[in-house]
């Protein structure tokens, strides 16, 4: 087994950071090919924050040493992984149309009009704020109705169908970060919704459930970048933001799968 670290120490004369050993099982998996999740999900799998492997920013020595493994060893071998780069000024969705177009579908802005009265394949369709985390769900169930957010992607395209689809009767749930800017990203996202009541928009993700998973899964948040006071406009989300300020913990959705898991299908199920 090849020893990473040591051989980025003898290499560049900076000993590997504390964090290096956490790596070591997904170097092993980028080198036997195997198909693995978004990097975000890669990151909170090994124990790290989701930016851990995309942002220089969040842990500069690990992601140094990461670049560095992938440049040396995996150069003619890149890590076989789901992209969560998916849109740009678009909406992307999986199983709500009735169509025989492969999944998920990526819809521009000249297709709205023609869509607003295609038939749809569901009654009820989950939001998702993270690329990633849209992307691993989809691929580990196919068949589930979501929606991709994006972040804060909130372009007039996908702000446009959204209102389109609740006003057809669609029913949407939404799922984020457990963050500042995530919950604030909700609550703005909720005000450009028309016909979804607050109830059935924070179905799965109420403040009860927010409690909850920040109590279980929180991360400690020690630079106050994550879980600084923002301005929402919604009770339900001034109780969220309230948890995780007063907390300062945070919870990454790549954390959640298994409870997104366990959750989704009964809702979905309801309709």
């Amino acid at each position: 087994m090849i020893d990473y670290g040591h051989a980025y120490c003898e290499a560049t004369g900076k000993p590997a950071p504390t964090q290096a050993p956490r790596l070591t099982p997904l170097f092993q998996q980028i080198a036997a090919g195997t198909l693995l999740p978004p990097r975000g999900q890669q990151a909170v799998d090994l124990g790290l924050t989701a930016h851990s492997l995309n942002d220089p920013r969040e842990d500069p020595p690990l992601y140094e040493y990461y670049q560095w493994v992938l440049a040396h060893y995996f150069a003619e071998q890149p890590p076989h992984e789901l992209t969560a780069k998916l849109i740009g000024m678009a909406f992307t969705c999986a199983n709500l149309f009735q169509t025989d177009l492969p999944q998920p579908l990526t819809i521009n802005p000249w297709q709205v009009e023609s869509l607003t009265t295609f038939p749809l394949a569901t009654r009820r369709a989950i939001v998702v704020e993270n690329n990633g985390i849209f992307i691993w769900l989809f691929k580990r169930h196919p068949t589930w109705p979501l929606i991709n957010q994006a972040g804060n992607d909130f372009n007039p395209t996908y702000v446009q169908l959204l209102q389109e689809l609740e006003q057809r009767g669609l029913q949407l749930t939404y799922l984020g970060d457990l963050d500042s800017r995530g919950i604030q990203m909700a609550d703005y996202l909720f005000q450009q919704l028309q016909k979804t009541s607050i109830e059935q928009f924070t179905a799965l993700q109420t403040p009860t459930q927010v409690a909850t998973w920040l109590a279980v899964h929180g991360k400690s948040d020690l630079k106050r970048q994550r879980t600084r006071r923002l301005t929402v406009q919604q009770p339900v989300f001034q109780t969220e933001m309230d948890s995780v300020c007063l907390l300062h913990q945070f919870v990454e959705q790549e954390q959640l799968i298994a409870d997104y898991e366990r959750l989704m299908p009964a809702w979905l199920d309801e309709a």
